[in-house]
């Protein structure tokens, strides 16, 4: 059983171009199913029943949340896909489970005063203060996932022309333009303080840490938290955050639906639509506040 779990894995990493992270998760959800199946004496997949897969599910119990169970069903019913596509059975098991209900939570943002206290935070006599003004900027006006930060590298930058070459989840390569702050920050970064920190030595990525390496998501998560302190901001500051306050201003703003979800990555748009829900809520706390009959 073990060994279409790993093939389930190989086909999702080289065929479908899911994310290391999903990948991981996948594989962990999976081995824990094998585990359930055999302690109840199944062995083969053909075996498996509709009663198997709920059976699971419920064995785990309080120790499962609603957004992880959904996660562990759709790693099942993928894998069941996978089994019959590859004709070792005759149907899915899993595909009469219901996925649970999940409560949708509005992202949190930074507001815009929030925002201008965040982007000051940085030193830019200093190259460690190029370098984080660069990444606040950055994130804040192209809303880039940390990972994709971390790992940006030189020929994915276009200053010139404004815009970033950026490879997202599914490593799917997308345009996103970068602005005129974001723009004049990273090319200071790069002409003079990612200078200082090389030292001499050549390193293809954008943003290194001070022993002039490729800095880690942990780091930029430490760097952010830090700057959230000495600004005084209050709010559990990461880096999803200001993706979350990107997409949030933009709507705000005027921008639509479509363009927002192509510079978010996004490949599908009800993920985008998330974020009309928080931009009604906002007008919504803005009318209260303000009007005399609010």
């Amino acid at each position: 059983m073990d060994e279409y779990v790993d093939r389930f894995y190989d086909h999702c990493s080289v065929e479908r171009g899911l994310s290391a992270n999903t990948l991981v998760s996948y594989g962990n959800d999976l081995r824990r199913f094998v585990q359930y199946l055999k302690s109840r004496g199944t062995l083969n997949w053909k075996e498996v029943s509709h009663e198997d897969v709920t059976g699971y599910l419920e064995s785990r119990g309080k120790e499962l949340s609603q957004r992880s169970r959904a996660r562990n069903l759709a790693a099942i019913r993928s894998f069941f896909k996978y089994l019959v596509a590859s004709k070792l059975i005759s149907g899915n098991p899993a595909s009469r489970v219901r996925f649970p209900k999940l409560r949708i939570a509005l992202p949190k943002f930074l507001t815009n005063a929030e925002v201008e206290s965040l982007l000051s935070g940085p030193d830019p006599s200093k190259p460690l203060g190029q370098r984080d003004k660069a990444m606040l900027e950055l994130l804040y006006a192209t809303g880039l996932r940390v990972s994709e930060l971390a790992g940006l590298k030189l020929q994915q930058v276009h200053l010139n022309a404004g815009y970033l070459v950026v490879r997202g989840k599914g490593d799917k390569e997308r345009l996103v333009p970068m602005g005129e702050w974001a723009c004049e920050a990273l090319r200071s970064y790069l002409e003079e303080g990612r200078v200082a920190i090389l030292r001499k030595a050549f390193h293809q990525n954008v943003f290194l840490n001070h022993r002039a390496d490729r800095i880690s998501r942990q780091g930029i998560w430490k760097i952010i938290k830090q700057y959230s302190k000495v600004c005084g901001i209050h709010k559990n500051l990461t880096p999803h955050l200001l993706r979350h306050s990107f997409a949030t201003h933009l709507l705000e703003n005027g921008a639509d639906l479509r363009s927002l979800q192509a510079m978010l990555g996004h490949a599908d748009i009800s993920t985008t639509q998330i974020y009309t829900h928080v931009a009604r809520t906002r007008l919504k706390e803005i009318h209260r506040t303000f009007h005399p009959r609010g």
